[in-house]
């Protein structure tokens, strides 16, 4: 089998001691920094489910927000030069403010989306898709392919085109994912656990975006795991 190059991703992963990064982690069942399973920490009330497969999918790409999602480098750029131009982009940024996060549904998924909309926020977003875009190789047509089988507005194709990702600018949505795919009928049970636990685990109010984090799976059947967590400033 031929060896599949690297991919990146530029993530927001909160920092590994904050109440934040256990929670999400352990849902998942797997911490990105060392790269080895957790116990799952089953909400209360979903300890009859299969909540290792509920998770399967996620648990492949570590707790985090998408901000470039997974990317080979182009040609001449190395992880060096990506590693350098992140710690360079982090230095002179100030944090985004966000007035919380609450645990809701995406169609058949479950994740943590902020409590209010910040157009602070969205922008910072954008400019991550943008200032990382020279790293991104194109897409491959296996990999063009796969986007384009999930139904695309013309806006969704143009972005998908020119940065390699339909869910970015005005349609990025900022969310970190805690399952897979579930059948109907346990998205409202499973939403309601996952939002008692994290209101018990997660202290309310303000999440401060103060940091991001690039990660690398080395190849197409590997995890992704932190290779950076680059505070701003």
């Amino acid at each position: 089998m031929t060896a599949t190059p690297p991919r990146y991703a530029i993530y927001f992963a909160p920092s590994a001691d904050s109440a934040l990064w256990r929670f999400g982690s352990g849902a998942l069942g797997y911490d990105a920094i060392t790269g080895g399973d957790l116990p799952h920490a089953v909400p209360p009330g979903c300890e009859g489910l299969d909540w290792a497969a509920l998770t399967a999918e996620p648990r492949r790409y570590g707790f985090h927000a998408t901000l470039k999602a997974p990317f080979e480098l182009s040609d001449g750029r190395s992880e060096g030069a990506l590693r350098a131009f992140a710690r360079n982009y982090v230095a002179g940024r100030a944090p985004v403010e966000l007035a919380g996060l609450a645990v809701n549904a995406l169609g058949h998924f479950v994740a943590l989306t902020p409590a209010e909309p910040s157009e602070a926020l969205q922008h910072f977003a954008f400019d991550v898709v943008q200032a990382f875009e020279p790293f991104r190789a194109p897409l491959s047509e296996a990999d063009l392919a796969r986007r384009l089988q999930s139904p695309l507005t013309p806006a969704h194709r143009a972005y998908l085109e020119a940065f390699g990702y339909p869910y970015v600018g005005d349609a990025f949505r900022f969310h970190m994912t805690l399952t897979g795919a579930l059948p109907q009928d346990l998205i409202s049970p499973v939403k309601t656990a996952l939002s008692s636990a994290h209101a018990q685990a997660v202290p309310p109010g303000e999440v401060v975006l103060d940091r991001i984090a690039i990660f690398k799976q080395a190849d197409r059947a590997s995890r992704f795991t932190l290779l950076d967590s680059l505070p701003f400033g």
